[in-house]
């Protein structure tokens, strides 16, 4: 990790109508770090990410990535830029192979006879190569469907599928162990940490103080709409993150 930050947000305000949803946030995330955003409820946070990832745009506010100033005015445009995100839902069509998700609206081809046809023999020896090379992970079968997979199995294409994507360097995490059992949270947590040690930045949202703890390497706190605390998670502890997302004194950032 360095100290010289990979991506940084300054002064970024939100606003949907007449409701402030970020109020003058400030974000920084650095290369092999895990960065973790913590909050209640309506702190704020996905819409922070989602102002980082292109799907909203800032009413305020400006980012950087490697100190150049950038700006989005798609998704696409922050992927192009090598920043993208795992969502809660993670978007996966459950009737299709791992492989078919992974290329899902980017499929591989070959020409036969002239004619373009799918090469689901490359797709699918991608997959497996991505998943063991990148997060270790060895799927007993790249032919059934997605939805026969394990939570956490299913997490991991979701993952492969963006780190796919040769120039990602960002990668944001939205509650990627919501509603898996210990387990399988051990295995997400595992893949989380072989991301740190290649490079990438991750940004975690997460309700779990527990594995915010395990993996992270500092905390963003929101509260109703406003960062109100940075800390290192090593010079920290559970009830001081507590006390910053509940209300207590603020920690400078």
């Amino acid at each position: 990790m360095t100290d010289t930050p990979l991506v940084q947000m300054r002064g970024i305000t939100k606003r949907f109508g007449g409701v402030t949803a970020l109020s003058d946030v400030d974000l920084e995330a650095r290369a092999g770090e895990v960065l973790a955003i913590v909050g209640d409820n309506g702190a704020g946070k996905s819409t922070l990410i989602k102002v980082l990832t292109g799907v909203y745009q800032p009413t305020a506010g400006e980012m950087f990535l490697d100190g150049s100033k950038v700006s989005f005015s798609s998704h696409a445009d922050a992927i192009e830029l090598g920043i993208d995100a795992v969502y809660q839902t993670l978007a996966l069509a459950d009737h299709l192979t791992p492989a078919a998700n992974m290329f899902l609206g980017n499929e591989l081809t070959k020409s036969i006879l002239g004619f373009p046809i799918l090469d689901n023999k490359k797709m699918k020896s991608e997959t497996e190569r991505v998943l063991m090379e990148r997060l270790g992970v060895q799927l007993k079968s790249l032919d059934a469907p997605t939805e026969s997979l394990s939570g956490g199995q299913r997490q991991a294409v979701a993952i492969a599928r963006a780190v796919y994507h040769e120039g990602l360097r960002v990668l944001v995490m939205d509650e990627p162990t919501a509603a898996l059992g210990p387990q399988e949270t051990a295995r997400t947590l595992k893949l989380i940490k072989a991301l740190k040690a290649q490079g990438l930045a991750v940004i975690l949202i997460s309700h779990s103080l527990d594995d915010v703890f395990e993996v992270s390497d500092r905390v963003h706190v929101q509260r109703r709409g406003k960062r109100v605390g940075v800390v290192k998670t090593a010079d920290s502890t559970t009830q001081e993150v507590l006390g910053l997302i509940v209300g207590a004194e603020e920690v400078p950032a």
